[in-house]
């Protein structure tokens, strides 16, 4: 029996499979000996749809498929026998890859945290268990003391995935020492960086993992209850969740008497409302409470006093999804990836100016080269690179003259930035790193919950100074005044979101200085992205006279007649950028230009 898979998460239904899973639907009989079935992302979020036949130990993958295409793949594979190979994207054979045009995405991965992703249906805990789905926790029950399990985890030496990188097992370790009425195991699944995605596609398409990795985790330590605290605003991993909870709970794996034994661990979701503190554990563990999701003063530390006061281990997703693998292999297998200091893989979030935008998952210690041009196939259009910003809006643009840098906790940190959850936001030459910066910053101070004076005041007279410089407005002396701020921020605020706000800002000071020079000097944007310093203006040789620009003009700043160069009133445009967008004949253009100093 043939399968046919189409990748339902997210990604793959924001770019049509819903309508692709429904023609396929519509065009196999009743009495088909195929199975069509949904999967989760693969990575490849690039060329969604994806639909996958498989057949026996040969894969085939093809992307783009939308309706139309499905029409054609039924009729000439599944239905004729015969691949249609400028559609296939990827093949294997006997789990070897073959053949495909996104060979090179796949090929320098080593997929520990995905190895489900795009091989099961989510919602199927019968697919979880084909591919030794809950071993790990039998192992634990039947084969393991509590303090071997933490043993194991700290030979394997992972960090938290999360953004800090606290040693896990050490985490666990200090856990298992304190005792109260209950003890909480806590998810953290609030993915609330820009441009990243991980966590969403994890639970979208092997929650079951994220399941035992926390049924695990509570046997090491003496669990008695597990929270999965999710952002609203993923209603596709929280469904997801949902279903595989139900299901482990009626074949016995979460519960009373879990495998027979006497062991006892249940899990709740709780949904977040999209608050970006609430990433921080203490304003999570507020939130759980019904509180005001607001960081609290350490000490007393999560292991001693976390959840209603309750000693209490937290992890984020990606943390807990390593696990199972780790207590089927042994800590030391998962030494064999990564570094020395960095053990294991990391799951990567590629956005932004990227041709290949997706996850990826790699051993730690690859750079930053291969990741974005080996696996992400490089920038977009073929521009030039610039710089990636990561860690998100705590951490740090990192510029093309460091490429070679590993990614890892020990060298990521030396540039200014921060490893973070794993968000790669990739930009080119056309990105203005001063605006880059007021983006972030404007982002961190939106998102302060306002209870330390230097994360609520001092973010935002740092971003008054950067929309200052942006309008061509600022002085040489801002500059002083954006790392003195900086630096305040980061030493005097409680948690870490304001310690971390500053970084984007500091760090493009750091290898961006001559943007802020033009911005401040010249009252210029180099990257003409800055509205207030940039003129739009047509170029009369391209120009066919469509009209189509002035159509779409909000204040009717172009005119002209039909069949002859248009011209764009300057002083009237508003930069709003929809003639640009609009236009078919690569006619307009930004110009970057000066305004007189104030």
């Amino acid at each position: 029996m043939r399968k046919i898979l189409v990748g339902m998460s997210t990604c793959g239904m924001s770019a049509g499979a819903k309508d692709t899973y429904a023609e396929l639907e519509g065009l196999l009989p009743e009495d088909s000996q195929d199975e069509l079935t949904i999967t989760g992302c693969i990575g490849m979020c690039f060329r969604e749809p994806l639909v996958e036949i498989r057949e026996g130990q040969t894969r085939t993958i093809y992307g783009d498929v939308d309706p139309k295409r499905a029409a054609e793949i039924f009729e000439t594979h599944i239905v004729g026998g015969q691949e249609i190979p400028e559609y296939v994207i990827y093949k294997t054979e006997k789990d070897e890859a073959v053949s495909g045009s996104e060979l090179s995405f796949l090929a320098d991965q080593e997929r520990i945290v995905l190895r489900n992703c795009g091989l099961i249906n989510p919602e199927s805990i019968e697919d979880y268990e084909s591919r030794g789905g809950y071993q790990a926790t039998r192992k634990s029950i039947e084969e393991l003391a509590p303090e071997e399990i933490v043993e194991e985890m700290k030979t394997s030496g992972i960090r938290g995935r999360g953004g800090a990188g606290f040693p896990t097992g050490l985490k666990w370790s200090f856990a298992a020492g304190y005792s109260g009425e209950a003890k909480y195991i806590v998810c953290n699944a609030d993915e609330g960086d820009p441009g990243a995605f991980m966590d969403r596609s994890i639970l979208e398409g092997d929650p079951h993992a994220v399941l035992e990795g926390m049924i695990i985790c509570a046997r090491a330590i003496g669990g008695t209850h597990g929270y999965i605290y999710c952002r609203a605003e993923y209603p596709l991993a929280i469904h997801r969740l949902q279903l595989a909870i139900e299901a482990a709970r009626a074949r016995g794996y979460l519960g009373e008497n879990i495998m027979g034994s006497d062991f006892v661990f249940d899990i709740t979701i709780k949904q977040g409302a999209g608050a970006f503190v609430c990433g921080e554990e203490t304003a999570l563990f507020a939130s759980i409470e019904g509180e005001r999701g607001m960081p609290r003063i350490r000490p007393p530390f999560p292991a001693e006093s976390g959840v209603f006061g309750q000693p209490t281990n937290n992890n984020n997703v990606e943390t807990y999804a390593n696990v199972p693998w780790i207590i089927n292999n042994g800590g030391q297998a998962y030494r064999s990836y990564g570094t020395e200091k960095s053990p294991g893989t990391k799951v990567f979030a590629l956005a932004g100016k990227i041709a290949k935008g997706g996850l990826a998952e790699v051993p730690m210690g690859m750079t930053i080269e291969k990741i974005l041009f080996g696996i992400g196939g490089g920038i977009k259009d073929g521009r030039e690179f610039k710089a990636v910003q990561m860690g998100g809006p705590s951490g740090g643009c990192i510029p093309a003259s460091l490429k070679h840098t590993p990614v890892d906790f020990e060298n990521i940190p030396k540039t200014g930035a921060i490893m973070g959850s794993g968000g790669m936001v990739v930009m080119d030459d056309t990105t203005c790193m001063v605006d880059m910066a007021r983006f972030f910053l404007a982002f961190t101070q939106e998102e302060s919950c306002g209870k330390c004076t230097f994360c609520r005041i001092g973010t935002l007279r740092m971003l008054e100074i950067l929309e200052r410089i942006t309008r061509g407005e600022g002085q040489l002396e801002d500059i002083d005044a954006l790392t003195e701020l900086g630096g305040r921020i980061k030493e005097a605020s409680l948690c870490g979101l304001g310690q971390t706000a500053p970084n984007p800002v500091l760090s493009t000071i750091r290898y961006y200085m001559d943007e802020f020079t033009a911005h401040i000097v010249d009252h210029s944007c180099p990257a003409g992205n800055c509205p207030a310093l940039v003129d739009f203006v047509i170029k009369a040789e391209n120009c066919t006279g469509c009209s189509i620009c002035a159509k779409v003009c909000p204040v009717e700043a172009i005119s002209g007649v039909l069949k002859q160069p248009f011209i764009i009133d300057t002083e009237a445009c508003v930069q709003c950028g929809k003639c640009l967008t609009s236009c078919n004949f690569d006619a307009i253009f930004k110009v970057g230009k000066k305004v007189a100093a104030k």
